[in-house]
């Protein structure tokens, strides 16, 4: 599924494509925290700079090394 969506998304497909609600994804846009780009009244999503945001999003329960646990 994510293979088959689009360059840029509408905010709906970039719901789905996160797997949040629309009210979560409308709040991280409307609050800058995710790029995107308002076309009028609507939002749009480029994936590529969806999926550069994802990798840049610190993990909260990161794995820690053998060195860190002593």
């Amino acid at each position: 599924m994510r293979n088959s969506l689009p360059e840029i998304m509408t905010i709906g497909e970039a719901a789905q494509y996160l797997r949040i609600s629309l009210s979560s994804l409308y709040k991280l846009a409307q609050d800058g925290k995710i790029p995107c780009q308002k076309v009028g009244k609507h939002w749009r999503f480029r994936k590529e700079a969806v999926d550069r945001w994802l990798e840049d999003i610190p993990l909260k329960n990161q794995i820690r090394t053998s060195s860190n646990s002593k």
